[in-house]
């Protein structure tokens, strides 16, 4: 794994506005009537990078903002605020025609595979259509023999090509969204929960395959789960999120080992474990998560947290090194 910085997010925050009729939007303030507009904090000032060949794991609780980063990081979303570098470039605001050079390069593999494909094309058509535009491949013939090649590689058969979506089975589906995600030899892949979605059967095929993809073609992964035993098994590093914000992040063995954060021990604890020992010893968090539309004045995770003191309600900690490469928001640590 090398030591160059492939992608950097700064200060990455992702907003969504929620409309309403005129009327129901309307409310006095200081005897004035104004339009009041109700903000989802989506994701909150996230910082961290991705090295070439790694793979970095965002993890947490569903709603927590692990997709929409995703989703932003790769410009499926337009930031908020923040910066996203790819190769140092910052990527963050480029128009859609400045963004094709950098499309070929990132991809995504989606948690539906079926939704993610065009149930009219043939797998066939799916496969090489981004070849095609991006001018991969100079002819028909020669993207129809890569994709007959990728199609082998990614364990399906070539006599399938004319096959369209709905005539395979969960797992062969995203083999096919692997297959074209690599049609335009990416350098760096989104995979948005890519087996949660399968067969329990079929999931450590699939795991085992993108492994080896990343061997053979030195791609770095940003891989978005909430099942822990996964991530332990294919990150490099890993980000904890809670409420739109990273608040704890390192090596896998330093965060796996030594968990930090109180919302990390409790996610931990949650983990089910048969004949060996738990990963943090039980801990619970009180209450509910709080709404993204009314953010916490200070720490995130204060109100529910069961070592809060009086200043983690009024003043929110910010991600400091603890040990060497190991990172938590907490102002206990």
């Amino acid at each position: 794994m090398g030591e160059e910085k492939l992608i950097e997010v700064k200060g990455l925050c992702q907003e969504f506005h929620l409309t309403k009729g005129f009327l129901q939007s309307l409310r006095i303030e200081n005897g004035k009537l104004v339009k009041a507009d109700k903000v989802v904090h989506a994701v909150n000032s996230v910082d961290f990078e991705i090295k070439k060949g790694e793979v970095f794991s965002l993890v947490g609780e569903s709603g927590c903002g692990k997709s929409t980063t995703a989703r932003t990081v790769i410009r499926l979303l337009e930031p908020t605020k923040g910066q996203i570098f790819y190769k140092g470039k910052d990527i963050s605001h480029l128009s859609g025609r400045e963004l094709l050079p950098y499309r070929k390069s990132m991809q995504m593999i989606f948690q539906d595979p079926y939704a993610s494909l065009n149930p009219r094309q043939r797998v066939e058509e799916i496969i090489m259509e981004p070849m095609l535009f991006h001018g991969i491949v100079k002819t028909k013939e020669d993207a129809r023999k890569r994709c007959h090649e990728l199609m082998e590689r990614v364990g399906l058969r070539p006599e399938q090509a004319g096959r369209y979506p709905h005539q395979f089975s969960g797992g062969q589906r995203q083999r096919i969204g692997i297959a074209r995600a690599l049609a335009v030899n990416p350098e760096f892949i989104i995979a948005d929960e890519p087996v949660s979605a399968l067969d329990v059967s079929i999931q450590a095929q699939i795991l085992n395959l993108l492994m080896d993809l990343k061997d053979e073609f030195g791609f770095s992964y940003l891989f978005i789960a909430h099942d822990l035993s996964v991530v332990r098994h294919i990150s490099d590093r890993l980000g904890v999120m809670y409420l739109g914000g990273i608040v704890e992040m390192g090596d896998r063995h330093a965060v796996f080992g030594n968990p930090l954060h109180p919302y990390t021990k409790v996610l931990f604890s949650a983990v089910p474990t048969v004949g060996e020992k738990p990963l943090v010893e039980e801990i619970e968090a009180e209450g509910e998560i709080p709404s993204p539309l009314e953010f916490p004045k200070g720490c995130s995770f204060s109100d529910r947290c069961p070592y809060r003191t009086e200043r983690c309600g009024r003043e929110k900690p910010q991600l400091k090194e603890i040990e060497p490469g190991h990172f938590a928001a907490c102002h206990l640590l």
